[in-house]
């Protein structure tokens, strides 16, 4: 059976962003034998990780990017599944973050509206790993320039993964596709 790979977008966005379709046609031209999804996640956190736990199934044999709220997610994936895990600008302890945007929105692309409630903040609280078992199967991609998280949070949490800070950039990882080669290699899909 083929490697799963899971790609897992962030908040308030979907398999349509750029970074996903990025990576899906990366995978599609590149990786035809590897079992790839883009998700489109719930914006509950308990439903999103049960959509990814139901997704995987009992394999374990599953490597997860995941980009800002998506790189929260799998990391709580990766922890439970002790799989590899490839972060794009992860949100670390994101309940500190979206503590300050709680409220309704409408996403476009999904031509839905979602709410960000108190109910939501907590269950991130309580679903963040106090401390990573196994930081050895994480590569973080981070840039300085990220103006929507710290990237420094992720240095200190994320010690002893493999790590590649850039300076400059931004909250999307500008030159994205110029990375997607490294995940894949890091996802050890040969």
């Amino acid at each position: 059976m083929n490697k799963k790979v899971v790609y897992l977008h962030g908040f308030a966005s979907s398999s349509q962003s750029e970074k996903a379709l990025l990576t899906s046609a990366f995978f599609a031209r590149n990786y035809r034998h590897i079992d790839y999804a883009a998700l489109d996640l719930p914006y509950e956190p308990i439903a999103a990780l049960a959509l990814i736990k139901q997704h995987i199934g009992t394999r374990r044999d599953v490597a997860l990017i995941g980009s800002s709220l998506g790189g929260f997610l799998a990391t709580c994936i990766a922890e439970q599944l002790a799989c590899r895990a490839c972060l794009i600008n992860p949100a670390v302890a994101p309940h500190t973050v979206l503590n300050k945007h709680l409220g309704r929105y409408y996403h476009p692309v999904l031509q839905q509206h979602f709410d960000v409630t108190p109910a939501q903040i907590n269950q991130l609280k309580q679903l963040m790993p106090a401390q990573l078992q196994q930081p050895q199967n994480y590569l973080l991609l981070l840039q300085s320039g990220d103006e929507v998280l710290d990237y420094r949070l992720a240095l200190d949490y994320y010690q002893g993964a493999e790590i590649k800070l850039s300076e400059g950039g931004d909250h999307s990882y500008v030159g994205y596709a110029a990375q997607l080669e490294t995940i894949a290699n890091f996802c050890q899909l040969a």
